[in-house]
């Protein structure tokens, strides 16, 4: 019984850094904060302006690079400031992928405040960091910061170091 309790207690000390994790802890992301002034440098196989409502839609094997920072999915719109001076935000759709330096990240949606560096990513979140893995409903990346928070029913799978 002693040695059930305590082997228990050890489970319990190995795992507490990663309840915190669980309940939507800050973990990196990304080799290095991203610079959200830089250029974003958008590829498509189409294009389709409004210039009534200030909006782009890219189609098509859509890639998005900014830095360092990569952003591929099947659709993006594009909403540009209002005053015409560069991009609000950017909204991709029907399944995303995020890749900064050794991480990734998938979901089935993502907006990217260009403004204020942060992405929100929400629906089957996955994150993939070397050999651990993370998902979740919703995670937003502050790129300014290198940081992203994972949340709601989270679940991890952290290999132990050889």
């Amino acid at each position: 019984m002693l040695r059930f309790v305590h082997s228990f207690l050890l489970l319990a000390i190995f795992w507490a850094p990663n309840v915190a994790l669980a309940q939507g802890a800050q973990i990196a992301f990304g080799d290095t904060a991203q610079d959200s002034r830089l250029p974003v440098e958008v590829t498509a196989d189409n294009l389709n302006v409004n210039q009534e409502d200030g909006t782009a839609v890219f189609t098509g094997n859509v890639l998005i690079g900014q830095g360092e920072m990569r952003l591929s999915a099947p659709r993006v719109l594009v909403v540009y400031k209002p005053d015409q001076s560069g991009i609000e935000k950017l909204q991709a759709t029907g399944g995303v992928t995020l890749v900064s330096g050794q991480d990734a990240a998938e979901a089935q949606q993502a907006d990217y405040n260009i403004d204020s560096g942060m992405i929100e990513m929400q629906g089957s979140v996955l994150l993939v960091q070397g050999t651990n893995a993370l998902t979740g409903d919703k995670m937003f990346v502050d790129t300014r910061a290198g940081t992203a928070r994972v949340s709601g029913r989270v679940k991890t799978i952290l290999q132990p170091e050889n």
